[in-house]
């Protein structure tokens, strides 16, 4: 991975992973480290899809739910679970649960799908829909996107 985000790859492949029962497609320059879903601790006060904090190589990292956040059920946490860290160079000490991590998609190999309002309405952090060769549905996720919402950022009650 770090050997494609200094590459030129980042147009051709992509990072897949699984949020809760969706499949989000994370542009290498955006996602920092991987790591286990260990133990989280709680913080008082905040909204039920900000459900955490992790330690993270001694840096404490907020950890978001994005089905959660988006009015969906909660993702299960088990040991397939990751978290996926935003990228040092993006200045946000967060990171999402993930359900599990696919490894690198090519999107040129996919089919892109016409925009879907039910889907992406008020959500410009996700950016495009796209089908893979298996009939699945892939949401292109933009997190230097997500950072911008102001949804986002009222992490407390």
């Amino acid at each position: 991975m770090q050997a494609a985000q200094r590459g030129g790859y980042t147009k051709l492949s992509q990072l897949g992973i699984m949020i809760g029962q969706g499949r989000y497609l994370l542009d290498l320059r955006e996602a920092g480290e991987i790591v286990t879903a260990g133990a989280l601790t709680r913080v008082p006060l905040t909204r039920d899809w900000y459900i955490g904090l992790s330690n993270i190589r001694g840096n404490l990292t907020g950890v978001v739910d994005l089905p959660r956040f988006q009015g969906k059920d909660a993702t299960k946490l088990d040991s397939s679970c990751r978290i996926v860290a935003f990228a040092p160079g993006m200045a946000f000490n967060s990171g999402l649960l993930v359900s599990q991590v696919l490894g690198l998609r090519a999107v040129s190999e996919m089919e892109e799908l016409p925009p879907e309002t039910e889907h992406l309405e008020n959500k410009v952090w996700l950016k495009k829909r796209y089908r893979d060769r298996d009939g699945n549905i892939w949401f292109e996720l933009s997190l230097a996107m997500l950072v911008q919402d102001q949804d986002f950022l009222q992490i407390g009650l």
